[in-house]
């Protein structure tokens, strides 16, 4: 049985994940400041089966708290064999009218948080021999996108912390990759008027906005034996938005 923390778990992509790798196997620690209503559901869902998803709270943006963190999630579950970096803020805003704390907590909570998470959960992925990361990165790190300047440096963030780490860990048997999901419809797209959607969606290969599940799919695989010879790289799921 393989434990995979995945952070951000209560809603979205994080919770998409938690319930496909669930229904693989995998025993699934999601992390989030407090259970969502869905979670709660999930959770229950899944409650009979031999793999299960359970909920641990940790506000990840209060980095000092990081390393107890994952001393008492391994203390409780054992091993880590996945870590799903997924927890984020997709902030709006123009450059020239966000306030410094606005722009401060998004590279906190996007940059500097999962760095140290994966810096504590790395190291015990290194002495067992085996692990699997995931980084969820963004297609606005590479193509930009009008207000999400921030947004967008913290996710290239991601995509260069992918590729390095991945060469420093894999003589170890870990692998380190990214997904960059397109906009899919969950938070950072609500804002958008249909409208809007449309377009976005005029504008992929496909005509239509990935989903959720698409990205989780992805994870599954990445975590899978599928996966094993596949490093260092960003996968992108945006039905071809940057085709």
């Amino acid at each position: 049985m393989h434990n995979v923390l995945v952070t951000g778990g209560s809603r979205g992509i994080g919770l998409s994940i938690a319930r496909r790798l669930a229904g693989a196997g995998y025993d699934v620690i999601a992390v989030a400041r407090r259970e969502s209503d869905e979670l709660r559901a999930a959770i229950a869902e899944f409650s009979a089966s031999s793999a299960g998803i359970h909920f641990r709270a940790c506000d990840l943006s209060a980095v000092d708290a990081i390393p107890a963190f994952v001393k008492s999630v391994r203390d409780e579950f054992g091993p880590l064999y996945g870590l799903v970096n997924n927890a984020g803020i997709g902030t709006e805003g123009l450059l020239a009218t966000m306030h410094n704390t606005e722009i401060e907590g998004l590279v906190r909570l996007n940059v500097l948080a999962p760095m140290i998470l994966t810096k504590y959960v790395v190291r015990h992925m290194m002495a067992a021999g085996e692990g699997r990361i995931v980084n969820i990165s963004s297609i606005i790190a590479s193509t930009g996108y009008n207000g999400l300047s921030v947004y967008g440096a913290t996710k290239a963030a991601a995509n260069g912390f992918t590729r390095s780490l991945a060469r420093e860990v894999g003589k170890v048997g870990i692998t380190v990759n990214a997904i960059a999901p397109g906009f899919i419809a969950t938070e950072l797209t609500q804002s958008m008027d249909d409208e809007q959607q449309r377009r976005i969606a005029g504008r992929s290969a496909l005509r239509r906005l990935p989903e959720t599940d698409d990205v989780a799919a992805m994870v599954e695989y990445l975590l899978g034996e599928g996966g094993r010879n596949v490093t260092g790289t960003v996968l992108t799921v945006d039905a071809g938005n940057t085709a």
